[in-house]
């Protein structure tokens, strides 16, 4: 199925864009799509974020490049600073949002809303390598507004530039997320005049929130400023049931963590869940939450 995916979109892109596809060094293994550039294979991994107010409970996927060098795992930061020093950072950011989105599609039918993270370098660069991932979207139907722009809160400083970056991902209906809020770096104003449509709270948070009885206490009050500014918020890093038990307690919805879902193939995702929820309920977590349940592969 993959494989004849890629080939639709080889052909409408070289007939569109005059692009070769060739150039994103693209291949397909295990009907999944993966890259070989940079000299590095670059493959996608998919974390779960989930909506507790909602039947199916899952909001949708945060989008996570996994590169190696076919021996051993290297960290994005380091594939990007190779593409960086080798004049290929735009290149390896159109390779990544493809692979995501061709990988993206083979997600069980209900996948929710894709998050994708963008380059700090690239902020500005919009409409400049936008065309294919666009026309990949449009290609399977998937709106815009399916896929939320990530921008991290610890890397966005106070340029001109930035709103108006935002505001050109908004007009194109995408919609946008601040990362690593409650950071060192946090404004509150910064966040007003970005209006974002997810505000994501920085790890650490819920972690010292689990030691800080003051930070508990406060932490329903730092959703509600939030909500206030029209965004939702999403409680991440969640690595046991005490920090789930916290950010349920504060009123959060939204979760990602490794306790509820660690980051997976989409063939991993595609595996039919087994029963891991007993009358509602998480093994062990005192929370009920309805008709939300987690599946199998969300291990501890």
């Amino acid at each position: 199925m993959i494989t004849s995916t890629l080939e639709t979109i080889r052909a409408e892109l070289e007939n569109v864009l005059y692009l070769n596809l060739d150039d994103l060094r693209l291949e397909t293994e295990d009907d999944e799509v993966l890259s070989r550039f940079i000299g590095l294979r670059l493959n996608s991994e998919f974390q779960p974020i989930f909506d507790t107010s909602t039947p199916d409970g899952l909001l949708g996927y945060e989008a996570l490049l996994r590169p190696s060098t076919g021996i051993e795992a290297v960290t994005p930061s380091f594939a990007f600073s190779v593409a960086d020093s080798e004049g290929k950072l735009v290149k390896l950011d159109r390779v990544a949002r493809t692979l995501h989105m061709l990988n993206y599609l083979t997600l069980p039918e209900k996948r929710g809303l894709l998050f994708l993270n963008v380059h700090p370098k690239l902020l500005t660069s919009v409409s400049a390598h936008g065309k294919v991932f666009e026309t990949i979207l449009h290609r399977h139907s998937v709106p815009t507004r399916q896929v939320v722009i990530e921008i991290s809160e610890t890397q966005v400083q106070s340029n001109s530039g930035l709103r108006e970056a935002i505001d050109n991902y908004r007009d194109c209906g995408y919609q946008i997320a601040i990362d690593d809020f409650g950071s060192q770096h946090s404004s509150l104003d910064r966040l007003w005049r970005l209006s974002p449509h997810f505000v994501k709270f920085d790890l650490a948070l819920i972690k010292q929130a689990e030691r800080d009885s003051r930070l508990r206490r406060a932490l329903p009050k730092l959703i509600d400023v939030v909500h206030a500014f029209g965004a939702q918020t999403i409680i991440e890093g969640i690595e046991n049931e005490i920090q789930l038990d916290i950010a349920l307690d504060a009123g959060a919805q939204l979760l990602q963590g490794y306790h509820l879902g660690r980051p997976a193939s989409a063939r991993h995702w595609r595996q039919p869940p087994a029963p891991r929820i007993v009358n509602g309920l998480m093994p062990g977590a005192p929370h009920h939450f309805g008709s939300f349940s987690l599946p199998a592969q969300c291990g501890m």
